[in-house]
């Protein structure tokens, strides 16, 4: 990739406080094994809204997905449906939600940033609906857009500006150049229709930026979730108060996030918080959870930890890179693999068993107890 493009994946805002804590967060998850159990060939399935995938992990929705990596998203959504597991398209992606759903059939979700154009807002929903989308994630973290300092330094910008610094690096990564040749000048696809009408690049860059701003309040989910017929998942949530609140409005699940460091770098990890939203919510809400997984152990962390399912964002672009076409396929595997193998070390049978084999010290002991109870019974 060319720099500006792997500071944009890789990097976060401020001082990047909150990348590193979502990655250390993951480290400090202490699991114990048991060498007692008949756990051979672990089941690690996990069923979402009737379905019963392969693993209990997504692909996360990854804006500018075809800019970092040119014709990513496309590969990435077919490799989901092959392996039996969910997809979720950006608002911000590249390619269009109707494309990817047909390549992705019901595997696809559609992750919606609420525009604060209402006509705008009620196309996009029934553009997802008409579509054949069934799950759509309502994000509610990006309220206000953010000063990203790599980004700054490296020459990522919306148009892109191709100066000095940028055309060397395009010069010297080859592949992500062809790429972009073969797949066109990336755009936002679903966003493109409601440019005005003969707008340049900047212009219709200027348009995004001002109608993709503002809080998603009580109202305005109201109103997205008397309009939406399928599933609603609410991305975005870390306080325990606004999680049990999003569900009372109608959410179907919530999807515990600080989107990967990049809005807010005091912010949280979902591992920290989720113990306390469960505890909340109880054992019947369904709590997916992002930040810092980067491996098949780290997904039995976040499952030990008390999610129902993980999304995955950056590892996927990596791999792509790394491996172009295959990087999703190939990625799915290994990490099908390594959990399989965790589970298998740890006794579990089922990803359900996960949050008994969460260990801490004795001085923490009982509180985990009490976190993981609702599960452990």
């Amino acid at each position: 990739m060319p720099y500006f493009a792997w500071d944009y994946l890789a990097g976060g805002l401020g001082r990047e406080a909150s990348v590193r804590r979502n990655l250390a967060a993951m480290e400090e998850v202490v699991l114990m094994p048991g060498y007692l159990a008949d756990a051979d060939e672990p089941d690690i399935g996990a069923s979402l809204f009737g379905h019963r995938f392969d693993a209990p992990f997504a692909v996360a929705p990854l804006g500018l997905a075809g800019l970092l990596w040119p014709g990513s998203e496309l590969p990435l959504a077919q490799a989901a449906r092959q392996h039996n597991l969910p997809y979720i398209l950006s608002t911000f992606a590249n390619t269009s939600l109707e494309t990817i759903r047909l390549a992705g059939g019901d595997h696809s979700w559609f992750q919606f940033y609420p525009p604060n154009d209402p006509a705008m807002e009620d196309d996009m929903v029934d553009r997802a609906r008409r579509a054949g989308y069934d799950v759509l994630v309502v994000t509610v973290d990006i309220p206000a857009s953010t000063r990203r300092e790599r980004n700054i330094r490296n020459g990522l910008s919306i148009p892109p500006v191709y100066d000095l610094s940028t055309i060397m690096q395009v010069a010297m990564r080859p592949s992500w150049a062809m790429g972009i040749l073969q797949n066109g000048a990336p755009d936002f696809a679903n966003l493109s229709p409601y440019y005005p009408k003969g707008s340049s690049l900047a212009a219709a860059a200027e348009f995004v930026g001002r109608v993709m701003t503002g809080h998603v309040t009580r109202e305005r989910f109201k109103k997205i979730r008397d309009a939406w017929p399928g599933k609603i998942l609410v991305k975005g949530v870390l306080r325990a108060d606004e999680a049990e609140e999003y569900m009372s409005l109608g959410g179907d699940g919530l999807i515990l996030s600080n989107h990967g460091g990049r809005q807010l770098d005091a912010a949280p990890s979902a591992a920290e918080v989720i113990g306390e939203i469960r505890t909340r919510l109880g054992s019947k809400a369904l709590l997916l959870a992002d930040g810092g997984v980067r491996s098949g152990l780290d997904i039995a962390r976040m499952l030990a930890l008390g999610a129902d399912f993980v999304l995955i964002g950056r590892p996927f672009l990596f791999a792509s890179a790394a491996i172009g076409r295959r990087g999703g396929d190939h990625l799915m595997n290994v990490l099908k693999a390594e959990l399989t193998a965790t589970m298998a070390q740890l006794g579990c049978r089922t990803v359900e068993d996960l949050p008994a084999c969460h260990w801490r010290p004795k001085a923490g002991r009982a509180k985990a107890e009490l976190d993981l109870g609702w599960r452990i019974a």
